[in-house]
């Protein structure tokens, strides 16, 4: 439908009859003709001499096209729009980090495949995660890669498929051999510090014990859940093994329980493909709905009609002008 977005520019329709009505008229000085005898002249007359000056009659078609000028500025100035039909669209409310360990025990060759292949922990791990990151439409999706040191690798994004490439340029050990759970959660908490979604979580997944974090991950937790930040953990190293290549389950565990989340295990590619449907079964997307109305606006069609005239106006009265003054010289 059509519409006005300022209607209330309008009421400037009538300022031009107001300014007739109430603003004297425009003067202005011209040379003239100094006549010594000029009182005789105006008795001879019959005329009253007095100060002023003469209102130049306008020519009506000059009054009309000034009208319909100043209605087109309006109408321009109400800013006209086209208002389609409503659209609707439904949004996940959902900021969801997930946090992949690429220290050096990620490169162990034990993780076994849907289809009986045994690839290195890390290839495992992306081959899922890439399958969980192609259905997470509609949320946000960031990637944070962590060793010795943790750094944020894809921001939030909705671009699903950038994100899963950057996770496929992921190395073992670019991030350092050692393990910083603790630093991890910490800066996941900062990254969603400006997120304003109703489900923040993070998804930790790592095979080892943390060896090189500043912040224990017991305090990191506490942080989380003060923030309103879920943490769920997955461990698919070794609890038996010893050194960084021992998994401390307790500590996930416990960092899980503290924020909320869940703690989950994985030996292979079906049981991680397992853990993340149940997590879209726990924690399901809310969902927000986004309604609005798309507006072409048609301002420019008045105004370029309102130049157009002005234009024409001008040059009418020119060639008018110009009429009049060869008429007056031939007489001459």
């Amino acid at each position: 439908m059509f519409e006005f977005a300022w209607p209330w520019m309008l009421a400037l329709l009538p300022l031009p009859i107001l300014a007739w009505w109430w603003l004297p008229p425009y003067r202005a000085r011209q040379a003239s003709v100094q006549v010594p005898f000029f009182d005789r002249l105006a008795a001879a007359t019959g005329q009253t001499p007095q100060r002023g000056a003469v209102v130049l009659q306008r020519r009506r078609i000059q009054m009309i096209v000034a009208i319909l000028i100043w209605t087109l500025i309006i109408a321009a100035l109400a800013r006209p729009q086209w208002v389609g039909e409503a659209i609707t669209r439904e949004v996940s409310a959902r900021d969801l980090i997930l946090a992949i360990d690429i220290s050096g025990s990620m490169e162990q060759r034990d993780f076994r495949t849907a289809d009986g292949a045994t690839l290195t922990r890390l290839d495992g791990v992306k081959r899922v995660i890439k399958d969980f990151i192609a259905r997470r439409r509609g949320d946000r999706v960031a990637l944070i890669l962590f060793g010795t040191k943790a750094y944020v690798q894809v921001p939030f994004t909705q671009d699903l498929q950038t994100a899963a490439q950057l996770l496929d340029q992921a190395e073992v050990g670019m991030a350092g051999q050692q393990t910083a759970i603790g630093d991890t959660i910490g800066l996941a908490i900062k990254t969603l510090e400006a997120s304003t979604a109703k489900q923040k979580i993070l998804i930790l997944l790592t095979d080892g014990n943390d060896t090189a974090s500043r912040v224990p991950p017991e305090h990191a937790a506490d942080i989380a859940r003060q923030k309103g930040v879920a943490v769920y953990t997955i461990g698919v190293g070794d609890p038996a093994a010893s050194g960084e290549n021992r998994v401390d389950l307790g500590v996930l565990q416990s960092v899980a329980a503290t924020t909320g989340g869940h703690f989950f295990r994985a030996e292979d590619g079906a049981q991680l493909q397992a853990i993340y449907a149940d997590i879209d079964r726990v924690v399901p997307a809310k969902l927000d709905t986004l309604s609005w109305r798309p507006k072409l606006p048609l301002f420019q069609w008045p105004l370029g009609a309102a130049v157009v005239l002005s234009l024409a106006l001008w040059l009418g009265l020119w060639l008018a002008g110009e009429q009049e003054r060869k008429g007056a010289f031939r007489h001459a």
